[in-house]
């Protein structure tokens, strides 16, 4: 482990300069550049308000807002983009990254550290456009919002160790790679984000405390919706789960580093 985070240190301008050359590549001979990881997903809340705002609206008790539905929409999929685009590309990763990582010596923990990184920069200009589009809606930030920190912390920590178990599965069994853009579009549907808590039947709600981005989603709800804190017992849960999941990933991850070179 004190290896890894040596090696990572050592290794912090190659992964600093990395993530800005994946950032400037991605949109170099775009007019918009970075403006397409904003649009996309607001476009996606666009889109779903104005299918479902009507039918659900109603449902959204406790926000003073006409635009409600719209609000508890940017939400979720703030938290939902960032744990989703984390887990998708460490899925992999290390299969694109092939090449480079049998002709270049570095630590290849800083592969998915590259990706985390890119991910939160993508995040956090998502958010700057989410506050942005707040505050035209007259839903002004509160206090409450720096609990987006540790909860930020929370979904990347879930998202990086699960995404360092699939992505490790993913070079010896590649269904791995076909199988989980399914899960993830399934798990998105039984995670309320499009839907309120409140629908789902009482006696089927005791099942969904078993899907850890229940509550990394309602907690942002909660903070940036609601304003009010989060709950924290619930939160500490999904903490604990993420801590084992990146304990995991890291183990193996640690343990098959040198038979991934060689498969790849």
């Amino acid at each position: 482990m004190f290896g890894m985070l040596k090696g990572l240190w050592d290794y912090r301008s190659f992964i600093v300069t990395s993530i800005k050359n994946e950032f400037v590549a991605r949109f170099v001979r775009s007019k918009l550049g970075g403006l397409w990881m904003i649009i996309h997903p607001l476009s996606q809340v666009a889109i779903y308000a104005l299918i479902l705002s009507n039918v659900l609206a109603a449902k959204l008790p406790g926000i003073d807002n006409k635009y409600a539905y719209a609000l508890y929409l940017m939400a979720g999929i703030l938290a939902w983009n960032l744990f989703s685009e984390v887990v998708s590309r460490c899925l992999s990763i290390f299969i694109e990254q092939g090449n480079l990582m049998k002709k270049m010596r570095f630590p290849r923990i800083a592969l998915p550290v590259i990706v985390l990184g890119s991910c939160l920069l993508n995040n956090l200009l998502l958010f700057v456009a989410v506050l942005v589009v707040f505050a035209l809606l007259g839903h002004m930030p509160t206090m409450q919002m720096f609990w987006l920190i540790p909860l930020t912390v929370a979904v990347t920590a879930l998202a990086l160790g699960l995404g360092l178990v699939l992505g490790v599965l993913n070079v010896f069994v590649r269904d791995i790679g076909q199988i989980v853009p399914i899960i993830l579009q399934v798990w998105f549907w039984f995670t309320p984000i499009v839907y309120s808590a409140n629908i789902i039947p009482e006696d089927l709600r005791s099942y969904m405390v078993w899907n850890p981005m229940y509550s990394i989603v309602t907690a942002y709800h909660d903070v940036l919706v609601y304003q009010v804190p989060p709950q924290t017992q619930e939160i500490a849960v999904t903490a604990a789960v993420s801590v084992g999941l990146m304990l995991l990933g890291l183990f193996m991850f640690r343990r098959a580093a040198p038979e991934m070179v060689d498969s790849l």
